[in-house]
């Protein structure tokens, strides 16, 4: 869970601006308003982590960096495409640090690190491509269909895809650890229980009758 929640919390944060822009070009059809309440936004953004003496990463960095270029972009042509090219980028970059065997692990409990981590490995992966898969639908949605279908097309199947594949593999990880473990012989299962931290009689992992 805490994966899931801190992917979204990221993305929703690196994707803030370029909702706001949309929100108020909707209202305003002004790109220039719009990209200048967007880029205004990053910056705020920004100023918050400093003045709160918050670790500000790189992908925040980035995030600035894209939302003032897109923007500027966007009022030098007033043409709005160009911000809606931000999350594109973002689920670019997130997915290429997905592409890191292993990286989830270290969000996973001892016992099904140890049980399940290969499986780990592989919804990772799985993270990974859908990331990729997001950038190139954003960008196709972006050039052929309006703003109002871009939002709607990207808000339901960004919560969409990423529930699902947060339900699945949460699902693969959990169920291939609990029938290992159980297949294990019981001085080996005991063993592995007590050096996760896991009471050795804990039922979920007792062998079938």
């Amino acid at each position: 869970m805490k994966v899931f929640l801190r992917t979204a919390g990221v993305l929703l944060s690196d994707l803030a601006s370029s909702l706001l822009f949309l929100i108020v070009f909707s209202v305003t059809h002004n790109a220039v308003l719009s990209a200048c309440f967007g880029i205004s936004l990053g910056l705020v953004q920004i100023t918050v982590q400093f003045a709160g003496r918050k670790p500000i990463d790189v992908m925040e960095w980035l995030s600035l960096f894209l939302v003032i270029a897109s923007g500027t972009a966007t009022i030098l042509t007033d043409d709005p495409r160009f911000v809606l090219f931000k999350p594109s980028a973002i689920y670019a970059i997130v997915g290429v640090a997905m592409l890191k065997p292993g990286w989830m692990n270290r969000y996973l409990p001892p016992i099904a690190r140890a049980a399940a981590g290969d499986v780990a490995s592989y919804v990772g992966f799985a993270w990974a491509g859908l990331m990729f898969l997001s950038a190139a639908l954003n960008a196709y949605v972006a050039v052929e269909k309006d703003l109002a279908s871009w939002a709607l097309i990207m808000t339901v199947f960004a919560i969409a895809s990423k529930a699902v594949l947060f339900v699945a593999g949460f699902a693969a990880i959990r169920l291939t650890a609990r029938r290992r473990i159980a297949a294990m012989p019981a001085d080996a299962r005991d063993a592995l229980l007590a050096s996760t931290g896991w009471q050795t009689t804990s039922p979920p992992f007792a062998n079938p009758a």
